[in-house]
């Protein structure tokens, strides 16, 4: 028996996205205890097959890469782009909320602010705007620095 090709395909679809944020990591025992900046790099896989209505405007599609765009956009990048990430579990706390306090955009986190911690945040963000879509995130991927970056897929926390 000889099945249409394009009915079961599962599709990667990947979209990178770029912002600024400053963050500090209290109590680390080098540089980065200051606070300072990143220009980060976020890589966001989805997954799922294409729309097979060939009536529907997206027919062919996992998903539009502007609505994608919009997700990541909405619950990311218009959020810390430009914002300055600090533990609300230290002594940062208290510097954080006076410069909100002068209009800064300061995110005050429960948790240490390293790429690590960071992706597992925005992991929690992006899929519950995938909710309602027939699509599954796949991976996530934040590049700090030209050469570190941290990654996370689905397979792994399964």
């Amino acid at each position: 028996m000889h099945k249409n090709k394009f009915t079961v395909n599962r599709i990667r679809i990947t979209k990178e996205f770029n912002f600024e944020t400053g963050h500090a990591l209290h109590g680390y025992d080098g540089k980065c205890k200051n606070i300072h900046g990143h220009s980060y790099k976020l890589f966001v896989t989805v997954i799922g097959v294409p729309l097979q209505d060939s009536n529907h405007v997206k027919y062919g599609m996992v998903i539009d890469f502007s609505d994608l765009k919009a997700i990541v956009n909405k619950e990311i990048v218009d959020k810390f782009d430009h914002a300055t990430v600090l533990n609300m579990n230290s002594p940062h706390k208290k510097l954080g909320e006076t410069l909100q306090k002068e209009g800064h955009n300061i995110i005050l986190v429960d948790y240490q602010p390293t790429s690590e911690m960071m992706i597992v945040d925005f992991v929690e963000r992006i899929k519950h705007s995938l909710n309602d879509l027939n699509i599954d995130l796949f991976s996530l991927k934040l590049q700090e620095t030209n050469s570190s970056c941290a990654e996370w897929f689905a397979m792994d926390n399964l």
